[in-house]
């Protein structure tokens, strides 16, 4: 007998190797994973801009990124939270961050499909000018948004997919989806899978997220250093009772030389 449903994760057509340039975009999902890329050393730069919910702003930090770096990243994910906008009501540009001025400035609005599939898609023309084999990995963050109602979250993330299926179908060589929203709500249907606020996918679900992510996407090179690289990193975050003494002294030392044997092996 069955007890749950297994997401499937279609086969993409690229593998991610080790220490890849990689960037994350998009809403706090994007950190919670952004974040597992940098802890095995790929070279991913996480949300520089901050946060970024809608897909008009992830454009924006796209715009902005690729303006300072000298390193355009190989493979991109976009991690879409909410097709909800703010507009500050004198330009009528679409802001990132109020920078906490009054509501009354801004209206909020609701992007289109046909409004996220064009933003997102002036994102991915961007990244292939700056490196034409740039892979792009779209992502709908699991995280609903109780301020809109669940129904409202509901037609809010159903807005996403619609978009983020467009963009695949548009960029079939460069876009892949990553169903992390499907995993969270049609595979992960517990409340224990949940942070106390019931909204939020508890570090348990991340990391079973991330099982699937690098399970998928992953070049076997990655996944034979993350194997190796694990009990060094595990040891390099351990928090020692007596820090001052000679016993630990040793062992983050012999913790580093094994560090950088394995730098060099590798070629870092």
């Amino acid at each position: 007998m069955l007890f749950r449903t297994v997401v499937d994760i279609p086969a993409p057509s690229f593998r991610i190797p080790p220490f890849e340039r990689m960037l994350f975009v998009g809403s706090c999902f994007a950190d919670s994973i952004g974040q597992r890329f940098v802890d095995e050393r790929f070279r991913a730069v996480v949300n520089p801009f901050g946060v970024m919910y809608n897909p008009a702003s992830i454009l924006h930090s796209v715009e902005r990124w690729l303006q300072q770096t000298d390193e355009p990243p190989r493979v991109v994910f976009l991690t879409l939270g909410t097709n909800h906008v703010y507009v500050l009501k004198e330009t009528g540009e679409i802001v990132d961050n109020c920078q906490k001025r009054p509501q009354r400035l801004f209206r909020e609005e609701a992007l289109s499909v046909e409004e996220c599939k064009e933003y997102l898609s002036k994102a991915v023309v961007l990244l292939r000018g700056a490196c034409p084999e740039v892979r792009v990995v779209m992502t709908v963050s699991p995280i609903r948004y109780a301020k809109y109602g669940f129904h409202g979250s509901a037609l809010s993330k159903a807005v996403l997919l619609l978009a983020a299926e467009e963009l695949q179908t548009l960029f079939p060589d460069v876009v892949s989806y990553f169903p992390a929203y499907e995993i969270v709500n049609d595979e992960l249907r517990d409340y224990r899978f949940y942070q106390s606020d019931m909204l939020h996918p508890s570090q348990q679900a991340v990391d079973y997220i991330w099982e699937r992510l690098s399970g998928s996407y992953l070049s076997d090179d990655a996944c034979l250093f993350i194997r190796e690289w694990k009990p060094i990193r595990e040891a390099l975050a351990h928090r020692p009772f007596h820090p001052e003494s000679e016993e630990y002294k040793t062992f983050m030392q012999q913790t580093r030389m094994k560090a950088k044997a394995l730098e060099e092996k590798w070629g870092i």
